[in-house]
Formats: structure tokens, C-alpha cells, sequence
């Protein structure tokens, strides 16, 4: 696979390794603008610290890494612990470390469902509510990449599906492409242009309905959950695109089983 000129980050066969532990081993994958490539695979499979070699955090021992020259991203990180004792609004925290005027505040948080809240203290926030926090502080870079590290971690299945869907009214507004990585095979939204599993190398990668049906993930992932990413789809859509009619996102136990005999 050779990096495409417009691609807005590339790794072209890297390797990562920690001492002689080989964590990454020879990975290439590309993000083009306006695309959400989402990266699946198993605790310890290396998804981290895939995301960290890319953002430049973590070295490379082998192949190289392109950026768009001054590409702007933003990042989510997986999980942000806040001192209890230490009280910060929501304000406050969006000027963290770069200071911005209250406009592009109150923008960012009404991008993402929480306009008003600046004056809420950062500890009496729910799980959701802090992600979206999270979200409107990459966005205030205007990035052309938003790289999320596990965003819906610890959120039940129905913040999980909202919080995707943010992602897409995200990426439809501003255009970003994202980079997002993940473990949930329940709900991995249909909006996701390419899935990647990993597990220390690429195993197989394509569509989400190309990938749920590869041997390779089905190997990696076993048939915990049918066997079969459920593709989340929201509830007013159109019946599946294979003429299977619309199963309601609860159902994701059991309607997949037969959705790709």
C-alpha cells in the first residue's frame, strides 16, 4: 500500500518496539481527509500505542510516518482523571493549556450538545457529559484529524451510540477525518468509512460489514458476540443496505447471527 499525496497521516510498514518486545509489528495504514477509520482489536493488541506512535509520542524502531506538513489534530485521550479536591469549570478547563476567547468556547460546547454549561465545576459532570467536554476541547484547534483513544469507555450502550453519532454530525460540520480506537464490537457505528483490526499487526481491514465477515476477525475476536460486529444504525434509517429489514440497536444479541449466513 503506498500513501496517497492527500492522505493526512501514513505509516508506511512501522514497527514499535518496547526492549526486544516487538508491540507493533510492520503496520501501514493511511487516513485520507474526511474519513472515520476506526481501530478495533483486543486489550493489549497494541491500539494505544498505535494512536500514540502516530500522534509522535511514542518512536518508531522501523518504517516511517508521514503527516500533511502543519496538520492539525485533535486528540481525546482515553481517560482524564480529575483532582476531586481541585474545583475547575468547564470554562476554565477549555483554556487549558492554550487560552480561547469565550466565543470559541461557547461554540465548541454547542457543537457538542452542551452549550451553556461553561459555568458547570468539571467534578459534578456524568461520564457523557465529560466526553463531550473532551470533544469540544480537540475541536477548538479546528483540527483536520480528530484521534480518539477509546472515547466511549465507561459509558452504557446508549451514550455509546450517542456519542458516535456526535462523531458524525462532527465530521459531517467540520469535515475532520477521524481516528478513532475502540474494543467495542457491539457498537461500532455504520458511519465508520474503514475498520482496522489489530492485534499487534494488521489482521484484516475494509468495510464493517467486509470486516465482521472475515475469517481473521472472527478468529481474533471469536463468536462472543455472534461472530459479527453489529453495525449500529440509527433509529430512523433505512432498512439494511442487504434488504434485511432494520433491527433496533437492543436487539444486537441475536439479529446477527443469520444477518450474514
Amino acid at each position: 500500500m503506498s500513501p496517497t499525496a492527500t492522505s493526512l497521516l501514513s505509516a508506511d510498514h512501522i514497527c514499535v518496539r518496547f526492549g526486544s518486545d516487538e508491540v507493533l509489528h510492520d503496520i501501514s495504514l493511511k487516513v485520507d481527509p474526511g474519513e472515520i477509520v476506526t481501530i478495533l482489536g483486543p486489550n493489549g493488541s497494541g491500539k494505544s500505542t498505535l494512536l500514540r506512535a502516530l500522534l509522535g509520542i511514542v518512536p518508531v524502531a522501523e518504517g516511517r510516518l508521514s503527516r500533511q506538513p502543519d496538520l492539525r489534530i485533535g486528540y481525546v485521550p482515553q481517560k482524564l482523571t480529575i483532582d476531586r479536591t481541585m474545583p475547575i469549570t468547564v470554562r476554565r478547563f477549555l483554556s487549558l493549556p492554550t487560552r480561547v476567547t469565550d466565543q470559541a468556547a461557547e461554540a465548541a460546547l454547542a457543537r457538542v450538545g452542551m452549550a451553556g454549561e461553561g459555568a458547570e465545576q468539571m467534578t459534578t459532570l456524568s461520564g457523557g457529559q465529560l466526553q463531550r467536554v473532551l470533544l469540544a476541547r480537540a475541536l477548538l484547534g479546528n483540527p483536520q484529524i480528530l484521534m480518539l483513544d477509546e472515547p466511549t469507555s465507561g459509558l452504557d450502550q446508549p451514550g455509546e451510540a450517542a456519542f458516535y453519532r456526535l462523531i458524525e454530525e462532527v465530521r459531517h460540520q467540520t469535515g475532520a477525518a477521524v481516528l478513532m480506537i475502540s474494543h467495542d464490537l457491539h457498537v461500532v457505528m455504520a458511519a465508520s468509512d474503514r475498520v482496522i483490526c489489530l492485534n499487534g499487526h494488521i489482521c484484516c481491514e475494509g468495510t464493517p460489514r467486509v470486516v465482521s465477515n472475515a475469517p481473521e476477525y472472527r478468529a481474533l475476536f471469536g463468536l462472543g458476540t455472534q461472530g459479527a460486529l453489529a453495525l449500529y444504525r440509527h433509529e430512523h434509517d433505512h432498512a439494511h443496505d442487504d434488504g434485511h429489514p432494520h433491527h433496533h440497536h437492543h436487539d444486537h444479541h441475536h439479529d446477527h447471527e443469520h444477518d450474514h449466513a
